[in-house]
């Protein structure tokens, strides 16, 4: 429980260095491609032993991690965009909702347990989701923006579940820090490729601020991931309990230090959905 504790706690403080970056105006796009070299760093120093790169490549994640590492940064782009045309809310709801997509891979392959109360508490999770990050006046005024929220629903979820799959069937525990590394080190690779083209084109200023957040950013952004794999690796958590936890929990945090420390309003649909996430952890958790 306590690795997922540190996920959560690690999640949450990205968010508050999100909130930090548009306050300072970081340019926000440096500081993710900063962030994955940083989180690819981290993940090197925490492995203990020999990077022998013909070893990494011959191994079965491999390509998996080629994979989840594309669409790490091509989920964070498109989350960008509909926080830009829609709305932060809405591609805050769209990123956990997707916790649906992971818990019914996880209840459906593994067999894992789907009890009353954890029936009960995942419907719960989901409308707690909705109701503590949706903010008045949010709608999307222009259909053609749907596309955006329904690809980070596909793409949040589909991480999650790849994370999962290859964690059971592939990682040894001592292969998450390598494993880690290799997502992080395929998305900076992209990241910089997009610096690249946009300095070709001339739409690139430095921005130095952006190292500084990168660093903090990669520092805890790792840290999520790595906890998240070692929490899935735990024998006596079930998937559907840890993602529905995790992404709740967030949720929950979030909210809580939107109000305490950057004095964001909550309407009483945003008090509603916090004491259902508060309910529906204690219903999933429940034995």
């Amino acid at each position: 429980m306590i690795y997922l504790l540190l996920s959560i706690l690690a999640s949450t403080i990205i968010f508050v260095l999100f909130k930090l970056f548009d306050k300072y105006q970081v340019n926000t796009l440096q500081a993710i491609v900063f962030n994955y070299i940083i989180a690819f760093c981290v993940g090197i120093l925490a492995y203990n032993e020999p990077v022998n790169i013909n070893t990494i490549v011959s191994t079965e994640w491999f390509y998996g991690a080629i994979f989840l590492g594309f669409l790490f940064i091509a989920i964070f782009n498109v989350m960008a965009i509909t926080s830009q045309r829609v709305g932060l809310s809405v591609a805050s709801v769209a990123t956990k909702m997707s916790v649906i997509i992971p818990v019914v891979f996880g209840i459906y392959v593994y067999q894992e347990s789907a009890g009353l109360f954890k029936i009960i508490g995942i419907i719960a999770a989901l409308l707690a989701v909705y109701m503590a990050s949706a903010k008045p006046g949010t709608r999307i005024k222009n259909k053609s923006n749907y596309i955006f929220p329904i690809i980070i629903f596909l793409g949040s979820g589909i991480i999650d579940t790849s994370i999962k799959y290859i964690e059971t069937t592939y990682l040894t525990e001592n292969g998450i820090p390598i494993f880690s590394a290799t997502i992080f080190g395929f998305a900076a690779l992209i990241g910089m490729g997009t610096l690249l083209i946009r300095k070709l084109q001339g739409h690139f200023t430095f921005d130095p601020k952006s190292l500084i957040a990168g660093l903090a950013l990669g520092v805890v952004n790792y840290a999520s991931i790595y906890y998240l794999l070692k929490a899935l690796d735990h024998e006596t958590l079930e998937s559907s309990t840890i993602f529905t936890v995790n992404n709740v929990a967030i949720i929950l945090l979030t909210s809580l230090l939107g109000l305490l420390l950057f004095k964001e309003k909550l309407s009483t649909k945003n008090w509603i959905g916090i004491s259902l996430a508060v309910i529906s952890i204690l219903l999933v958790t429940a034995i």
